[in-house]
């Protein structure tokens, strides 16, 4: 896991939900004040560690990525339970890593999964097509209205243009972020009507907590193991390591093997 609870806990920490961290003195392997796992050799805390099935092997990398859209998704669900909740179509924006496993688990959810990017050829349409959903390049050609949508781009404009075009009653959850301090102008007062006068909820949703690490695994053992072994469409060695952050054209899950 990334994330570890802050030292003196906060009540969320303490609890074991350290993505809800109150204070904000978490740390995160790699990323806030703790070296992260590029080496060959490197220890962790048991109770940081996620068991992973033997028939996962190195699919067991998409595990990360697979809990940031397990809590995602359980946090739609939490939210629906307010009222009367049975969704039927799901929108997943952006079809990178994030949003193909985000897709993936709404359809071992037995729901209507539309997958929206903007790419047109490539490995992204045939994924998305292979695990049962629909792919489309224009919020334009839908053909519904979603109940859920898992937001994964952290694109201004599509965050606002999906809020226009949700169910009644729906729930959005954004798990991309934007990474820039650009300005975007919106419709601010129709919106506000449009989340009041339909019920919809916004909600942001970051990292995950052991729970929705256990519930990736589950996920991705359950899922066809030959679809999962597709996501990953680069293997760089680790003294390559910087070629990993190079997009690439096909790229939808790059990873650097440590063993090389």
């Amino acid at each position: 896991m990334v994330r570890r609870p802050d030292p003196h806990p906060c009540p969320a920490c303490a609890a074991g939900q350290w993505d809800f961290c109150l204070n904000g003195e978490f740390t995160e392997c790699g990323i806030k004040e703790l070296d992260g796992f590029g080496a060959q050799r490197w220890t962790i805390e048991p109770r940081f560690a996620i068991k992973m099935p033997a028939r996962l092997g190195d699919r067991g990398v998409l595990t990360e990525p697979a809990s940031v859209v397990a809590k995602a998704w359980e946090q739609a669900e939490l939210i629906g339970r307010r009222a009367y909740y049975a969704p039927r179509h799901a929108l997943v924006t952006g079809a990178g890593a994030i949003g193909l496993l985000g897709a993936l688990l709404g359809v071992q959810r037995g729901l209507d999964v539309h997958v929206l990017d903007q790419v047109t050829d490539g490995p992204k349409p045939e994924l998305v097509r292979r695990l049962g959903a629909t792919y489309h390049t224009s919020m334009d050609d839908l053909g519904c209205e979603p109940d859920v949508v898992i937001e994964a781009t952290g694109a201004g404009e599509v965050v606002f243009e999906v809020l226009r075009r949700t169910a009644r009653n729906a729930i959005t959850v954004l798990t991309g972020i934007a990474g820039h301090d650009r300005t975007l102008p919106v419709p601010a007062g129709a919106i506000n009507d449009e989340l009041v006068l339909d019920n919809d909820v916004v909600v942001g949703s970051v990292n995950a907590n052991l729970r929705h690490y256990q519930q990736a695994v589950r996920s991705l053992s359950d899922a066809d193991q030959d679809w999962l072994a597709d996501l990953i469409t680069r293997r760089v060695p680790l003294d390559d390591w910087p070629q990993a952050l190079d997009r690439k054209p096909d790229d939808v899950k790059p990873v650097v093997d440590l063993q090389v």
